[in-house]
């Protein structure tokens, strides 16, 4: 059984999730965490419930979602996880963050690439990999079948979807992919979205206004 704790981090209100089973190994999605304040509330949680950080994974690379990624490296010795298409964005991530008032650390180069063809595997668990373009190239989706939850980022939120107006943003592609990809999981699978609210597959079917199912 996978656990889910969400911590919400940064200006952007990004949710950083840390996804844990029995065995205690840990993998870190979108660390938000910007100040000390909110990097001190990551490490104490870890420490706390005796997790094992084994892994940092970006669903994408936009700068309020990679902000404490230096961090998770320096004090756990783990760089990111993420999709080739993701580079240029975390390469362009300090001048990223000027433009939002972020003083961006010493940009981390991944540890790896990873695609559809890969799972995400953690102590007794695996997550599947979806490769969801269209709120900007390189964004993955992580699903857990046994405990039938989506990890989504910025594809789709609680009556929204990410944005496209954004550098290679694109609605029909992201359209396609909602409807193709994560809708297509199953009406009973929770979703967890990278700002705001759970919400789950069935209710976006039903009542999102940008992409339904019906």
């Amino acid at each position: 059984m996978i656990k889910t704790e969400r911590l919400i981090f940064n200006p952007f209100q990004v949710n950083t999730y840390l996804l844990y089973d029995e065995s205690r190994e840990t993998i870190l999605i979108d660390p938000g965490c910007y100040d000390d304040f909110e990097k001190q509330k990551l490490a104490e949680f870890i420490e706390e419930q005796n997790l094992n950080l084994v892994a940092q994974i970006f669903t994408h690379t936009h700068i309020d979602h990679i902000l404490g990624a230096s961090f998770v490296f320096q004090k756990y010795g783990l760089k990111p996880v993420m999709h080739k298409d993701a580079l240029p964005f975390l390469e362009g991530a300090k001048k990223q963050g000027l433009m939002y008032g972020f003083e961006v650390d010493e940009i981390v180069k991944p540890e790896k690439f990873i695609d559809e063809s890969d799972s995400i595997d953690f102590g007794n668990s695996s997550l599947q990999i979806l490769h969801t373009p269209g709120h900007v190239d390189g964004h993955l989706c992580f699903v857990s079948s046994s405990n039938k939850f989506v990890i989504v980022g910025d594809v789709l939120f609680r009556d929204s979807i990410g944005r496209t107006d954004l550098p290679t943003g694109n609605f029909d592609v992201l359209a396609h992919h909602i409807r193709n990809k994560i809708y297509k999981l199953g009406s009973d699978y929770t979703v967890f979205p990278g700002h705001g609210p759970q919400t789950t597959i069935g209710y976006e079917i039903m009542n999102n206004p940008f992409v339904n199912g019906r």
